[in-house]
Protein backbone atom coordinates (compact mmCIF):
# COMPACT_ATOMS: atom_id res chain seq x y z
CA UNK A 1 0.00 0.00 0.00
CA UNK A 2 1.30 3.33 -1.01
CA UNK A 3 1.61 5.99 1.89
CA UNK A 4 0.08 9.82 1.24
CA UNK A 5 3.36 10.93 0.51
CA UNK A 6 4.27 8.38 -2.90
CA UNK A 7 0.77 9.69 -3.93
CA UNK A 8 1.67 13.38 -3.31
CA UNK A 9 4.47 12.76 -5.52
CA UNK A 10 3.06 10.69 -8.12
CA UNK A 11 0.48 13.75 -8.68
CA UNK A 12 3.06 16.13 -8.32
CA UNK A 13 5.00 14.36 -11.10
CA UNK A 14 1.56 14.34 -13.50
CA UNK A 15 0.82 17.85 -12.71
CA UNK A 16 4.61 18.85 -13.83
CA UNK A 17 3.91 16.52 -16.95
CA UNK A 18 0.91 18.18 -17.82
CA UNK A 19 2.11 21.61 -17.66
CA UNK A 20 5.15 20.96 -19.63
CA UNK A 21 2.99 19.42 -22.26
CA UNK A 22 0.55 21.81 -22.35
CA UNK A 23 3.99 24.76 -22.19
CA UNK A 24 4.81 22.75 -25.26
CA UNK A 25 1.62 22.55 -27.34
CA UNK A 26 1.48 26.52 -26.91
CA UNK A 27 4.63 27.07 -28.53
CA UNK A 28 3.98 24.58 -31.41
CA UNK A 29 0.53 26.54 -31.82
CA UNK A 30 1.67 29.90 -31.57
CA UNK A 31 5.42 28.91 -32.95
CA UNK A 32 6.39 31.26 -30.45
CA UNK A 33 9.73 30.64 -27.72
CA UNK A 34 10.91 32.34 -24.72
CA UNK A 35 12.99 34.27 -26.31
CA UNK A 36 9.39 35.98 -28.40
CA UNK A 37 9.00 36.73 -24.98
CA UNK A 38 9.32 40.75 -23.61
CA UNK A 39 11.36 40.87 -20.70
CA UNK A 40 9.14 44.09 -19.34
CA UNK A 41 6.05 44.60 -19.39
CA UNK A 42 4.76 47.02 -22.23
CA UNK A 43 2.20 48.66 -19.63
CA UNK A 44 4.13 49.50 -16.61
CA UNK A 45 7.54 48.71 -17.33
CA UNK A 46 7.97 45.92 -14.64
CA UNK A 47 10.15 43.32 -15.28
CA UNK A 48 8.27 39.82 -16.47
CA UNK A 49 9.97 37.04 -14.64
CA UNK A 50 11.49 34.22 -16.73
CA UNK A 51 9.14 31.46 -14.80
CA UNK A 52 5.97 33.35 -16.84
CA UNK A 53 7.83 33.97 -20.00
CA UNK A 54 8.68 30.25 -20.46
CA UNK A 55 5.72 29.19 -19.31
CA UNK A 56 3.33 31.63 -21.84
CA UNK A 57 5.74 32.42 -24.59
CA UNK A 58 5.24 35.60 -26.70
CA UNK A 59 3.88 37.20 -23.72
CA UNK A 60 4.18 40.90 -23.79
CA UNK A 61 2.59 41.89 -20.34
CA UNK A 62 3.53 41.14 -16.67
CA UNK A 63 0.60 38.56 -14.80
CA UNK A 64 -0.97 41.53 -13.47
CA UNK A 65 -1.62 43.58 -16.53
CA UNK A 66 -2.41 40.51 -18.54
CA UNK A 67 -4.98 39.66 -15.97
CA UNK A 68 -6.33 43.49 -16.23
CA UNK A 69 -6.32 43.62 -19.49
CA UNK A 70 -8.49 40.31 -19.89
CA UNK A 71 -10.86 41.67 -17.15
CA UNK A 72 -11.46 44.82 -19.41
CA UNK A 73 -11.72 42.68 -22.60
CA UNK A 74 -14.51 40.34 -21.24
CA UNK A 75 -16.26 43.34 -19.34
CA UNK A 76 -17.07 44.74 -23.02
Amino acid sequence: MTDIFDRASELEEKTRERALAAQAQRAALTGKTVADSATECQDCGEDIPLKRRKAMPGCQRCITCQARKEKEFYER
